[in-house]
């Protein structure tokens, strides 16, 4: 066989089997195992995008690689060689337990989110080694042997050996609605285009109905999607949580920069020894970074991924639960989320649009004897109609359908009296009558009464029905029967099916809208029934745009009329993709629920991607969150779930970047006009370590009710506002501290550090009490994780200058009067800060940014 990079596709789709065989090294039986696992190791796995490796290794170098841990890592160092020995270790100490536990619960989180992914890995029927397996359908190589039935995805791209009756839906690949029969064929004519090789099946398009087996000869990148899988290889656009990530992250580098140059210049400047300023300078840096962020953001998604999980909810993605948090608007097609996609009988009606029961008999005949795989209008029927109506028939002979006749045919027989019954598309089925029913008489079918039904027929679907015609005639015994007896027939009128509303759409629909969450309708059926539906879930009576009219729109024009529409009809999946593409221009932040292969690129793209479990394998492979079942009540707690989680990072957040920065204003001015440093470099480096041990448990913590009321947006002006408001609260209580214990207690070096060290990191741990709530922090619980992290720091903040470990940090034993001090400090500045903290924070998105 060939290298990779050349597999021998073409000589497979277009040479005689038996040189596809050889070609292929391979046998009907099917390939050995071990000859598999060569392949698979020499042609990679049969997947668009192939999975990374080697993804511990990475986390812990992109720990490692963080600028802030390089800087620490060569100060300890420095500090070693200066013979600094203990100043070095508690560093080196410090650095190695941030990065451990930093990388030990991010890992963890991510294997869990992992394990959650590979309950929904697609299979397929694979022979191997002489017998039948379900194998997960990445494992597939060229030259195994795969067996299809109806219903089934095509795994890979393969050349059809053996088929009966078999039919394939390839719309996803060209927008073809009509199944297309694929037979094997030992010497093919060549295809230009691949779909229409009858005796090839594709990747992506799935089986109506039939049993077939097939030799694959291209996986992975390799198949016919492989410029799908190209596009879906591309950075997609940027998502709402990378853009307030980036956005949050170039706030931080400026005041870090601002603060580290201040410091230094100062410290230079006051004559103090340019190692020591140095050091000092990037441990305020480091002070003042979140550099916890990461990890806490990594363990909070995945405990909502797996409560999601719960809920049938699988999370791809991590990052797509804060996404999903931030939707506003949900792009999704009408069939199986507005209605059940099942098909159900409506009603019989003869001609004059009058109930016919007899006609209702005549279907369940039909469908009753159909002897091919039976479609979803059969199974309504039997399962409406009555089989004691029909009893005493024994069937004789069949006439199958097919795409060109559009109907099929029974005979059927009952006390020695033949009669064949016809159903199928109602033009197709009208043009076979000479007769019609009207009560019990029989009358001619004239031209005028055949328009007339047909204009039935197309009211109906009007009105959102779907339409078969019945027709039936007696027949003579005869051996066997041909669609050339489809003819005379009497017409005995429509049976007409619905798609049912799900169950409480209309009330799921609402309760988004209430959470801030609106849905647009992307549908192919005609314009009228997406009409009917929207309003009758409570979407409105609006007017709905069709794809036709998308196509004379530019993007700019295009987006401005998709924020004013509800619902789409006839749109393809390349106008889908505009429409999407439109909104997010103009700052919306889209999910988009999809299950076809066409709608791979705008699962891509947006925002949050959402599948079904059932969903075609690039479609699930495309996207975010995959629902084990396609019911939006359960995306909305997903949504809930997501809101939850943003809520806790952004705790954490505007905690960090309020409390750090005021604790490090106060050191850099302290610098200014103390003849010691306010804290060393150690003793800041513990400080900041031991506040996000305690920060570490937010993922646990409860979350207000209306902190998930509406869509939670990144607003990097908000917090700045916050860090510049509440800030300068802790500097003003650093400063007041400041004086206690120079003026009242007469502070050396080691005690104002100590004093200073025990007031910092209580007033910054326990103010999360306050900042976790806009309510009142006295009814809003938090989680006892957190108050035991938050309680258990505090404790050994105080505890601290009493341990043996004072020495080595350079502390000195503060007075009990002190802690008295500490304690009237902390409950004011609580206080203070629960009453600014109202006039800043808005737990409501930004409107939507025009960029």
């Amino acid at each position: 066989m060939n290298d990779a990079r050349d597999r021998p596709v073409a000589a497979c789709i277009d040479a005689p089997l038996d040189e596809v065989w050889r070609t292929l090294a391979s046998a009907p039986q099917g390939l050995a195992a071990e000859e598999a696992a060569h392949r698979a190791a020499r042609y990679g796995p049969n997947e668009a995008a192939p999975r990374r490796r080697g993804a511990a290794a990475l986390a812990l170098l992109a720990f490692l690689g963080n600028p802030l841990v390089l800087i620490l890592l060569l100060a300890a160092a420095v500090s070693a060689l200066l013979r600094e020995f203990a100043g070095a270790s508690i560093i080196a100490v410090i650095v190695t337990m941030s990065v451990a536990l930093n990388f030990v619960l991010s890992y963890r989180s991510q294997r869990a989110a992992e394990r959650l992914r590979d309950e929904i890995a697609p299979t397929a029927s694979v022979r191997r080694d002489g017998a039948w397996r379900e194998l997960p359908r990445r494992e597939l190589v060229p030259g195994d042997v795969i067996r299809l039935g109806a219903g089934d995805r095509v795994p890979a791209d393969a050349r059809l050996f053996d088929a009966r009756s078999l039919y394939v839906q390839q719309a996803a690949l060209t927008g073809e609605s009509a199944p297309v029969e694929k037979a094997p064929d030992d010497r093919p004519r060549p295809a230009t285009v691949l779909a229409e090789a009858r005796h090839v099946v594709l990747l992506g398009t799935s089986v109506v109905s039939g049993t077939a087996q097939a030799v694959v000869f291209a996986t992975g990148r390799a198949t016919a999607f492989g410029d799908v899988a190209a596009l879906l290889s591309a950075r997609p656009p940027e998502t709402e949580f990378e853009r307030g990530l980036a956005n949050f992250a170039s706030l931080i580098m400026r005041t870090v920069v601002f603060l580290l140059l201040s410091a230094l210049l100062i410290g230079v400047a006051r004559g103090r020894d340019p190692l020591e300023s140095l050091m000092f300078a990037v441990a305020l840096a480091v002070g003042l970074t979140p550099e916890f962020l990461p990890m806490i953001v990594t363990v909070t998604l995945a405990r909502g991924a797996v409560r999601m999980a719960r809920q049938r909810v699988i999370v791809k993605h991590l990052a797509a639960i804060e996404d999903f948090g931030s939707m506003q608007l949900l792009l999704c097609d009408k069939t199986a989320t507005l209605t059940t996609g099942e098909t159900r009988v409506e009603a019989g009606i003869d001609a004059d649009g009058q109930p016919s029961a007899r006609l209702l008999d005549l279907a369940y005949l039909n469908s009753l004897y159909e002897s091919g795989i039976r479609s979803p209008f059969d199974s309504a029927i039997l399962a409406h109609g009555d089989a004691s109506r029909v009893a005493g028939y024994a069937r004789i002979d069949e006439i199958p359908f097919d795409f060109e006749r559009r109907r099929l045919s029974v005979v059927a027989v009952r006390d020695g009296a033949r009669v064949l019954v016809t159903k199928g598309a109602p033009a197709q089925v009208l043009e076979r009558c000479a007769w019609h029913e009207r009560g019990e008489r029989r009358e001619p079918m004239d031209a005028a009464l055949r328009s007339r039904c047909l204009r039935l027929a197309e009211d109906c679907g009007q009105r959102g029905l779907r339409v078969l015609a019945v027709a039936w005639r007696e027949v003579p015994a005869q051996p066997a029967y041909r669609g050339e007896d489809e003819i005379d027939l009497v017409f005995a009128g429509f049976v007409t099916f619905t798609d049912p509303l799900v169950p409480g759409i209309a009330a799921t629909l609402a309760a988004l809208r209430r959470d801030g969450v609106h849905l647009k309708i992307l549908s192919g059926d005609d314009a009228p029934l997406v009409q009917r539906v929207c309003a009758q879930v409570g979407l409105g009576d609006h007017p709905v745009v069709t794809g036709a009219g998308i196509d004379r729109l530019g993007d700019a024009a295009l987006g401005h009329l998709a924020e004013r529409t509800t619902a789409f009809a006839r749109v393809s999946p390349a106008q889908k993709h505009r429409i999407l593409l439109a909104l997010k221009a103009r700052g919306h932040v889209i999910g988009f629920l999809g299950d076809g292969v066409n709608d791979a690129p705008s699962l891509h793209a947006a925002d949050v991607g959402i599948s079904v479990a059932n969903a075609v394998d690039v479609a699930k492979d495309s996207a975010d969150i995959v629902l084990r079942e396609r019911d939006l009540g359960v995306l909305h707690d997903g949504v809930l779930e997501g809101r939850r989680a943003f809520a806790n990072v952004m705790k954490y957040l505007l905690m960090a970047t309020s409390s750090n920065f005021g604790n490090m204003f106060s050191m850099a001015v302290g610098v200014l006009f103390l003849p010691f440093l306010p804290m060393t470099p150690v003793q800041i480096l513990l400080n900041n370590f031991l506040y996000d041990i305690a920060q570490t448990t937010l993922p646990t913590d409860a979350v207000d009710a209306a902190a998930v009321r509406k869509p939670q947006r990144w607003n990097v002006a908000q917090i700045r506002n916050f860090m510049l408001a509440i800030g300068p609260i802790s500097s003003l209580y650093d400063f007041l501290t400041f004086y206690v214990l120079l003026v009242v207690f007469g502070a050396s070096a080691a005690l104002f550090q100590a004093g200073w060290f025990v007031e910092s990191l209580t007033t910054q741990t326990l103010v999360v009490f306050v900042i976790r709530t806009l309510g009142n922090p006295l009814r809003s619980r938090p989680s006892t994780t957190l108050v035991l992290a938050s309680v258990g720091v505090t404790c050994l903040a105080w505890l601290l200058p009493f341990t043996p470990l004072a020495a080595l940090l350079g502390f000195e034993r503060p007075p009990a009067a002190y802690y008295a001090f500490v304690l009237a400090a902390a409950a004011t500045y609580l206080a203070l800060v629960a009453a600014v903290r109202r006039r800043v924070l808005a737990w409501r998105s930004s409107p939507p940014r025009r960029r």
